[in-house]
């Protein structure tokens, strides 16, 4: 139903703790929103009734909730002290075929090995055709698969050298948890894109994407993983109380960039990502977007009637709480209300009666708040516009409502081209600022409003660079075209589909 970009994947990993699976389990939950359509959690164990080390799991289509609603699954089947977890949505493979369920586990020569991934990887469809000219059989449609055959088919004879030879050969953005007999293993992409952060609890260690799966288990934030950086947890990070760490050289032709849309939509704003908190960055972000449209400047009709600012719950709160404030502080009079109402028991599988109807779908996710908003000059917060359907619903419902003006505020730029680092966005031609030749006017006619405001490129770095004072830059594509690391499009999405 939703009109905004998807998310990629979560990915959570522990080792050394009685309850991993548990822990895992809590912090998938503390993910989910980075992926709803399934769930897998993979724990490592001795069998002394096998005589030799398993990999349980459990993975299935769903939510958290849904897909571990037994809890013997987490007491009785993911047994041992190693785990790790994957929320998912597709990017790369199918939604539809089981075989693309992360994590993924195999049994090769040294030993069992599973992984979850976060991201795409950009030469994935080069070196999935490799592998298929050599004969090579392939069970998922996803792109993380490739990752397991370049470490099976390495020629080193050590583990971890065979997991650093295949690492040496992906491009693009990915962050993984790699569970083996005796390690967790933790990796970020050289250029930085994804977040993942490192963390205790007693005498464990846990990597997950946002620092939020930490909290909800009482863990520790020690700090995030950098980009390029492998994560060795093994028993002798537990007597050192450090992770060995192994470095991936970055391409010649590529940079540093950490993606900036995590700040302005995809992140908790309680997380802590990038070495920054969220909310921090959002509300800066908000600032910005303030300094560049001022109240003033927007109104219509009586600058005298004074405006109320509203977001679209949920990941725009925080920006237009900082519009508003920035807004009062510089003397453009407006004030934060609460003029939208997000039903937060709708599941992404429902299904209106009758014809598909998005408006039917959007009334059942928001309703207005007609006392806040009639005769007053509303002003919309949103942090993004992919095709613009659902933000011209929702500006007829406010319509509505009766209010004096509509003015429509978005806190990044207009997004105008894909993104092939792991976040899935409709073709180009699809995009609303391209339909409209990016003529903002145009736009705003489209989405009903008086007027339409994007955040420019400058703005947001700026905002970003001010909250966080990280030494690494941002991936913008999404927003300027320009690419940090040179793009072949991976596997697509349905390609070679098993049944």
């Amino acid at each position: 139903m939703s009109d905004k970009p998807h998310d990629y994947c979560g990915i959570f990993g522990i080792f050394n703790h009685p309850e991993a699976a548990h822990l895992t389990y809590f912090g998938l939950h503390a993910l989910q929103h980075r992926g709803q359509e399934s769930a897998g959690i993979v724990s490592a164990t001795f069998s002394k009734e096998k005589n030799m080390n398993v990999m349980p799991m459990h993975k299935d289509f769903g939510l958290v909730l849904n897909v571990f609603d037994d809890k013997k699954i987490l007491t009785d089947k993911l047994i041992g002290d190693a785990a790790i977890g994957h929320n998912r949505y597709s990017t790369s493979g199918s939604s539809k075929n089981p075989m693309n369920i992360q994590p993924f586990r195999v049994h090769y020569r040294d030993g069992n090995l599973a992984i979850g991934h976060n991201g795409n990887l950009s030469n994935a469809r080069e070196l999935r055709q490799r592998f298929t000219n050599e004969g090579v059989l392939f069970q998922t449609t996803s792109d993380t698969e490739v990752i397991l055959h370049l470490i099976s088919h390495s020629r080193k004879t050590n583990q971890i050298d065979q997991i650093m030879d295949a690492l040496a050969q992906v491009e693009g953005a990915y962050c993984l948890v790699i569970l083996t007999d005796d390690k967790l293993i933790a990796v970020r992409d050289p250029n930085g894109f994804r977040p993942l952060a490192l963390g205790k609890k007693d005498d464990a260690f846990l990597v997950a994407s946002e620092t939020c799966a930490f909290d909800i288990i009482g863990a520790e934030y020690i700090r995030d993983v950098e980009p390029g950086e492998v994560l060795i947890i093994d028993r002798n990070t537990i007597d050192t109380k450090e992770p060995k760490s192994l470095f991936l050289t970055p391409k010649p032709d590529s940079r540093t960039a950490q993606c900036i849309f995590e700040y302005v939509y995809f992140s908790r704003p309680d997380s802590r990502i990038f070495g920054e908190n969220v909310d921090k960055v959002r509300r800066k972000i908000g600032k910005y977007l303030a300094r560049e449209f001022p109240v003033s400047k927007i109104l219509k009709r009586d600058p005298e009637m004074q405006p109320i600012v509203i977001s679209v719950p949920d990941s725009s709160n925080t920006a237009a709480l900082g519009y508003a404030h920035e807004s009062q502080k510089i003397g453009e009079w407006c004030k934060y209300e609460i003029g939208l109402i997000r039903n937060h028991y709708v599941g992404r599988t429902f299904i209106s009666p009758g014809q598909q109807s998005r408006e039917l779908k959007v009334r059942t996710k928001f309703n207005t708040v007609r006392g806040v908003l009639e005769g007053r000059p509303v002003i919309i917060v949103d942090d993004s516009i992919v095709r613009g359907t659902t933000s011209r619903y929702l500006v007829d419902m406010i319509r509505e409502a009766n209010p004096a003006e509509v003015h429509f505020m978005v806190s990044s730029p207009p997004i105008i081209e894909p993104c092939f680092y792991g976040m899935d966005f409709p073709s180009r031609e699809e995009l609303i600022a391209n339909v409209h030749n990016r003529d903002v006017n145009k736009i705003a006619a489209a989405l009903g409003v008086d007027s339409l405001n994007y955040l420019s490129p400058f703005g947001l770095v700026s905002a970003v660079k001010e909250a966080n004072a990280s030494k690494h830059d941002y991936c913008t594509a999404c927003f300027t075209g320009d690419y940090p690391v040179p793009v072949q499009l991976g596997v697509q999405k349905e390609e070679n589909e098993l049944a």
